[in-house]
């Protein structure tokens, strides 16, 4: 997606999926740069999540509160709110139910925007 500047339907749910991971990991999107410098806040989640080890991309202070199950969930959530294509992410009411209800079969996202 190039970045044309204007505010989008979903970019509510793109802004809420960044602060999603941003609480999840207790790292800021716009400080953030794994240590190789590669890779943004949502490329390490995603390249995380696509491995199966989103139990890593939590914040250390959070791991003792969550199981693996849950850790993947709400990463794979922050990852369905900023995929590139706003076309492909949930309308908030959308995110409203997902994060009220025990969703067990959640899409799987396509790759994030911004990706590095």
């Amino acid at each position: 997606m190039p970045w044309t500047g204007i505010f989008q339907k979903k970019s509510d749910v793109f802004s809420f999926g960044i602060i999603v991971l941003e609480i999840i990991s207790g790292k800021r999107n716009i400080a953030f740069f794994e240590t190789d410098h590669s890779l943004n806040l949502l490329g390490y989640a995603w390249k995380l999540w696509k491995e199966g080890r989103s139990m890593e991309f939590m914040d250390s202070t959070m791991a003792d509160s969550c199981t693996v199950k849950e850790a993947e969930k709400y990463v794979q959530l922050g990852l369905l709110f900023v995929q590139d294509r706003a076309a492909d992410r949930p309308t908030m009411s959308d995110v409203v139910t997902m994060l009220r209800n025990d969703v067990s079969a959640l899409p799987h996202p396509k790759e994030p925007a911004f990706f590095s």
